[in-house]
């Protein structure tokens, strides 16, 4: 494991602090986790957004329908 060093403002710092003795658990563990659902929302976001702007490509819609249609066609077969 690597050592991180930040600064973070006094008020987000005491909160951390509330939460990690209400919780008996350590403040890099909160850290870690709280960071990792972050970024698991972000990556969640962009995977929403190219299927948003997917849906706004015409030709890729039509290239999905046609094989949509093809792999009907082999289900039916």
């Amino acid at each position: 494991m690597t050592t991180f060093t930040s600064t973070l403002p006094e008020e987000l710092l005491l909160k951390l602090n509330s939460v990690s003795k209400r919780l008996s658990l350590p403040k890099n563990k909160i850290i870690e986790k709280a960071l990792q659902i972050y970024l698991d929302q972000l990556n969640r976001a962009e995977y929403v957004q190219s299927y948003k702007q997917a849906a706004l490509d015409t030709e890729l819609m039509e290239m999905a329908e046609e094989g949509m249609e093809d792999y009907l066609k082999q289900l039916n077969a």
